[in-house]
């Protein structure tokens, strides 16, 4: 696991299409196969995917205070504003709140790295006396494919809402 230093930014909203799961996800990656295995079949059979387009997990609830059944992730696909795309079944859009977040790029093994870079970045807000603002999502944004990378590293830019 290599993972960059935390720093605060401001963070633009996101027009995204996406898929809903509620229940425990933690350490569950077929839950993450069957959701981005449904939007991304569903976006290439619309051809939605560009040089601009990024996938990214939305997530609502602290999996330290939330029961696991209760858990909530959007697995989500951005989209240029304004696009007309008929949606059909389990894909929504929505826009996803922007504002101040602490972020994080990490370059991680595998899935059971996930939870241990949530924990660094969480420390880093309380080391640093900053306020989680638990109203709008944490995001993960993936900034590669695993399958595709010589290294098998899952590059992601994790985010969290900051008050």
């Amino acid at each position: 696991m290599n993972l960059s230093a935390p720093h605060v930014q401001d963070i633009d909203p996101k027009e995204v299409v996406y898929v809903s799961f509620v229940g425990n996800y933690i350490g569950n990656t077929s839950v993450f196969e069957k959701l981005f295995g449904t939007l991304c079949g569903w976006a290439g059979d619309k051809q939605l995917f560009g040089p601009e387009t990024r996938l990214l997990s939305a997530y609502y609830d602290d999996p330290d205070t939330t029961p696991p059944e209760e858990l909530r992730v959007d697995v989500c696909m951005t989209i240029p504003p304004g696009i007309e795309i008929p949606l059909d079944g389990e894909i929504q859009r929505q826009t996803l709140p922007g504002g101040k977040y602490a972020v994080m790029q990490a370059e991680l093994t595998g899935p059971e790295e996930y939870s241990p870079a949530w924990y660094a970045i969480a420390g880093w807000i309380n080391e640093n006396n900053l306020e989680l603002d638990l109203s709008r999502p944490g995001y993960e944004i993936y900034l590669n494919s695993p399958d595709e990378d010589p290294e098998k590293l899952h590059r992601v830019e994790i985010c969290l809402a900051l008050k």
